[in-house]
C-alpha cells in the first residue's frame, strides 16, 4: 500500500480530478442525472423488447447514475463554493 501511496502518477491523477471538481462543482450531479434518464429510456425499450441485455443495462446505468449524484453531493461541499 505505501507504493500506492506514494505513486506520483496517481497523486498528480487526483490533483488533476480535484482541481476540475472544484471548478465544476456539479458535473457529477449533472453526470448521475443523464444516466438515470438514460436508464429510463433503455428500461422503456426493454419493456417491449424482452431483452436480457437491455435489462441488465438499464439497472447498471440507474445505478451508475445514483452514484455518481451520490458522490457528486457528497463532494460539493469539501471542494468549496
Amino acid at each position: 500500500m505505501r507504493r500506492l501511496d506514494e505513486s506520483p502518477l496517481l497523486t498528480q491523477l487526483l490533483q488533476r480530478v480535484s482541481n476540475m471538481l472544484a471548478r465544476q462543482r456539479g458535473l457529477p450531479v449533472v453526470v448521475g442525472i443523464v444516466l438515470i434518464i438514460a436508464s429510463l429510456v433503455v428500461q422503456l425499450i426493454d419493456v417491449f423488447a424482452g431483452n436480457m441485455w437491455l435489462e441488465l443495462a438499464g439497472v447498471l446505468l440507474l445505478h451508475a447514475g445514483i452514484l455518481a449524484a451520490l458522490i457528486g453531493l457528497l463532494l460539493a461541499t469539501p471542494l468549496g463554493k
